[in-house]
């Protein structure tokens, strides 16, 4: 499993070089944004972006599934599955933000082997294998590793929208309450940094599969924890509430603040 595992990733990080060439040319330009279903934004950029990761996955993998965010499922009878979210915080993207990332992971039915958040304009990588410690590189520094925080009231809290909580706002509520500060941004940047240990906890709901796929590994290679809002492991077809922590010890009184 270990050389397969390598090749695997090998080509996770292909993938993720080919989504950085398509993707830097449109940053801080007029990109024009649809508005998809789910009221989303999508670019030219995200649609590239997947395509040019599929092509990279399909020709080194064959075997492999791929579920992406705009081009949904092939090969759905396949074990292992690649889980893609081309830009991971378009938002940001069409607003010149560099708080979005593509996302690349590899599942084992319901166990993600390989995630890599790539960050395709600062150059900033987290590339998480399970079982493995985290690797992070970047030209502007950090070093990777969650931070040591097992008091809740000592902890820095994120999300990304207050809209995604809908009638879960009162639990959410509940849990800023008792965090020292609370910020509202990031999508999966604010993972990346949880991995680096300037964010303790980051709570959110309604995160599909690629949302949320390609952390899991980065997180806990880092030294933290994600689970569902009760404490589980996350799931394919589960609800979408997510919960990482640096330190693993908050994770009680994170799922008790949310129950």
């Amino acid at each position: 499993m270990n050389a397969d595992i390598d090749v695997w990733l090998a080509a996770a990080l292909a993938a993720a070089d080919a989504a950085r060439d398509v993707i830097r040319p449109f940053f801080r330009t007029i990109v024009p944004a649809d508005q998809k279903a789910d009221q989303s934004p999508v670019t030219v950029a995200d649609r590239n972006a997947e395509l040019a990761i599929r092509a990279v996955l399909s020709q080194r993998c064959p075997d492999h599934g791929i579920l992406g965010e705009e081009f949904g499922l092939e090969r759905p009878d396949a074990r292992l599955r690649w889980v893609l979210d081309p830009i991971d915080g378009t938002r940001a993207f069409i607003t010149g933000r560099p708080t979005f990332g593509s996302l690349i992971g590899l599942l084992d039915g319901e166990t993600p082997l390989i995630g890599i958040i790539d960050q395709p304009v600062t150059g900033e990588r987290w590339v998480g294998v399970r079982g493995r410690p985290t690797v992070f590189s970047s030209p502007l520094g950090g070093q990777v590793g969650t931070r040591a925080c097992a008091d809740v009231g000592l902890a820095e809290l994120s999300a990304t929208s207050p809209e995604m909580f809908g009638a879960a706002m009162p639990q959410f509520q509940r849990l800023a309450a008792r965090t020292r500060r609370n910020y509202w941004g990031g999508d999966c940047y604010a993972y990346g940094l949880l991995a680096l240990g300037h964010i303790d906890i980051v709570v959110e709901r309604d995160l599909k599969p690629w949302d949320w796929a390609a952390l899991v590994p980065v997180i806990e290679g880092a030294g933290g924890r994600m689970t569902d809002w009760s404490g589980q492991p996350l799931r394919v077809a589960g609800d979408g509430q997510v919960i990482a922590v640096g330190d693993p010890s908050l994770l009680e009184a994170v799922v008790q603040a949310l129950a």
